[in-house]
C-alpha cells in the first residue's frame, strides 16, 4: 500500500467514524476491509485505525480483533484484559454497552480475573488510540486559544497558554516516535506508558486552556477526557507500566536499545 493509497484510505476511515460508532462502526470497518488489513498488514492498519478512532471520538471493538490475532483465536472472540487496579474487563461486542460498565460510553464490563495473554500488539494499538485522543484534545484547545479573547488579545498570545499547549504537543510527539519504533515486547510497554503519560499530560493542560467550558457535557473535550482515563488503564497503566520497566530493567541488569541513531 503506497502512501497515495494510505491517504485515500485514511480519508476514508475519517469519514467513516465521524458518522458511525460502536457496533455500526465495526461493520463498517468489516466492510472496508479491517479484517484482512489487519491480518495483511498490521504495521499500517493498526497505526491508522487505532489513531482516527481517537481523533474521531468514536469506538469500536477492533482492539479485540487485535488480540485476538495475537493469540491465534477466532476473529469473534472477546478475551479479558487487565485494568488499573488489579481489576479485569471484557470489550462487549453488543449492541449496547452492558448497563454495568464502567464507562457511560464504552461497552466495557467487569469480569473476574483472566489468564495473562500476549499484550504487545494491543499496547501499541492503545498507544495510537491515546495519541490520536491527545491530539484531537489539543486541536480543540488550540482551536480555543485562537477564538477566545482577553484584554483585547487571543489568550494564545499569552504565554502561560503557550507553554501548555506546547508541552502537550512535545509529550504527544515524544510518544509517537516511541511507538513507530517500537518491535518488541518491551517496546511495547514503554510506548504504552508514554502514550498513556502524554495522555494525561495533555488533558490536564487544555483543561486549563479551555476553563470552565471544558468541564461541560456539550463541549467533545470530556468526552476525549474521560476516554484517556479508560484507554490508559487498560493493559496497563502509565503508572502501572513503567514501575514494570523499572523492575524488568533491574532484573536485566541493562536497558535495551530501542532504536539505532
Amino acid at each position: 500500500m503506497d502512501s497515495h493509497e494510505q491517504k485515500l484510505l485514511a480519508d476514508t476511515l475519517r469519514t467513516t467514524m465521524a458518522t458511525n460508532t460502536g457496533p455500526l462502526l465495526d461493520k463498517a470497518l468489516d466492510e472496508l476491509g479491517w479484517p484482512d488489513m489487519l491480518t495483511d498488514c498490521p504495521e499500517i492498519a493498526i497505526p491508522l485505525v487505532f489513531r482516527l478512532l481517537g481523533e474521531t471520538g468514536s469506538h469500536a471493538s477492533s482492539l479485540n480483533d487485535v488480540v485476538a490475532l495475537e493469540l491465534g483465536e477466532d476473529a469473534d472472540s472477546v478475551v479479558p484484559l487487565p485494568f488499573a487496579g488489579g481489576l479485569w474487563v471484557q470489550w462487549c461486542r453488543d449492541d449496547t454497552a452492558p448497563h454495568d460498565s464502567i464507562d457511560p460510553e464504552l461497552p466495557l464490563r467487569e469480569v473476574a480475573a483472566g489468564a495473562d495473554v500476549p499484550l504487545t500488539t494491543a499496547r501499541i494499538a492503545l498507544g495510537w488510540w491515546l495519541v490520536g485522543t491527545s491530539r484531537a484534545m489539543l486541536d480543540l484547545a488550540r482551536g480555543h486559544a485562537l477564538a477566545r479573547t482577553q484584554f483585547g488579545r487571543p489568550i494564545a498570545a499569552f504565554q502561560a497558554v503557550r507553554h501548555r499547549l506546547a508541552e502537550s504537543l512535545v509529550a504527544i510527539e515524544g510518544a509517537e516516535a516511541t511507538l513507530l519504533c517500537t518491535s518488541d515486547n518491551v517496546g511495547a510497554l514503554l510506548a504504552k506508558a508514554a502514550a498513556g503519560r502524554a495522555a494525561l499530560t495533555t488533558v490536564r493542560h487544555c483543561q486549563q486552556v479551555l476553563g470552565g467550558i471544558g468541564f461541560t457535557a456539550e463541549h467533545p473535550f470530556q468526552s476525549h477526557a474521560r476516554r484517556v482515563w479508560m484507554l490508559d488503564s487498560l493493559a496497563g497503566s502509565s503508572r502501572e507500566l513503567t514501575r514494570d520497566a523499572g523492575a524488568l530493567l533491574r532484573a536485566r541488569g541493562r536497558a535495551p536499545r530501542l532504536v539505532d541513531l
